[in-house]
């Protein structure tokens, strides 16, 4: 592959079948075993298509799992018993809760730090033996410094360091260029984009490490499904486009929010498709979203379709602010979008 072609370029063809008379696709390969290779060991041609592309789009060697949360556990497979880690106070719940859990059954040692707080990540630079970043955080979409963070590492013992890249996606950043070892991505979101379907993926910087996830995702027996790899390689090919159209819309609803009587606050990192802002209430934004007829109320994002979330009434986010509101914009006419918020902002102040 041309390593001068962009990221949106490479999102379309990587992973495709090269050679005259090859399909323009991978097809899809439902096979338990490929000759004398158990596919749950030796992957199959739909994975390996899937890995080559979020690879080529990452910079490092990729590894598909069952979902987002396997490939949290992957990581922590990587850890001996008495590790300590650092993770962000902010965080996606399902990753917080699989470090609680770890740290419970007496496995580890977790530190929380605020994410914006990059002295204290620094400093943990020097004490422990993983970091696990997330930027943007889910939901309160804070930026983190991930090039100090890995700089800090590298002039120490260099603990490990694990970034979440599924807001931002391969097209908005590349954590592995910045310092990073592995990055982690929830597939089901921006990837897929579709709303069809779950799927994990990590990228890790070097062929020891990438190694070490497969087994981790061997043993633990988080395979993908052939279905669900191919439809997240076909959600790929589309990720440039929908990223970017998502972004303007995001970025036109941010500046309206903004000058909204309802709204207390923006949280928005400059870019991208997910946006966050507060109401002066849990009950605000209760109403708020009871009022919305287009935008979706749903725990999930990164999909066609927009969805909006108040994060604070799921269990384990009782600590995220009550009024925040979590808006993951989609590809409707941001227009309509509008429309639909600011009625049902206007609710609020009525």
């Amino acid at each position: 592959m041309n390593g001068s072609w962009s990221a949106r370029t490479r999102a379309v063809v990587a992973g495709r079948p090269h050679g005259q008379g090859q399909p323009a696709n991978v097809p899809i390969v439902p096979a338990s075993a490929l000759g004398l290779d158990y596919s749950r060991e030796a992957g199959t041609p739909t994975w390996a298509a899937l890995e080559e592309a979020i690879g080529s789009l990452e910079g490092g060697s990729a590894t598909a799992f069952a979902s987002g949360i396997a490939t949290v556990s992957a990581v922590l497979d990587l850890l001996p018993a008495g590790s300590s880690v650092a993770v962000p106070t902010y965080s996606y719940t399902g990753t917080r809760g699989a470090f609680e859990h770890a740290e419970r059954m007496g496995r580890l040692t977790v530190r929380r730090i605020e994410p914006a707080d990059t002295a204290a990540w620094v400093s943990a630079a020097g004490e422990a033996d993983l970091l696990w970043l997330e930027s943007p955080t889910n939901p309160t979409l804070d930026v983190m410094d991930i090039p100090a963070v890995a700089d800090a590492a590298g002039s120490t013992r260099r603990p490990l360091i694990v970034v979440d890249n599924t807001f931002a996606t391969p097209l908005g950043q590349q954590p592995l260029a910045m310092g990073a070892d592995i990055v982690v991505h929830s597939a089901t979101k921006f990837i897929g984009g579709h709303s069809d379907l779950l799927l994990g993926i990590t990228v890790a910087a070097n062929e020891d490490l990438a190694g070490r996830l497969r087994d981790a995702r061997t043993r633990g027996g988080a395979t993908p499904g052939a279905l669900e790899a191919w439809l997240a390689l076909r959600g790929l090919r589309t990720l440039g486009v929908r990223f970017a159209e998502a972004s303007r819309s995001a970025a036109l609803l941010v500046e309206r929010l903004a000058t909204h009587a309802a709204v207390t606050r923006v949280r928005y990192p400059g870019s991208g498709a997910m946006v966050a802002f507060d109401l002066a209430d849990a009950e605000s934004a209760d109403r708020a979203c009871a009022r919305l007829e287009l935008i979706h109320h749903a725990t999930s994002l990164g999909g066609v379709e927009t969805t909006i979330e108040r994060r604070a009434a799921l269990p384990g986010d009782a600590h995220v602010p009550a009024g925040l509101l979590r808006l993951s914009v989609g590809l409707e006419d941001p227009e309509d979008l509008w429309l639909d918020l600011s009625q049902a902002l206007d609710s609020v102040t009525t």
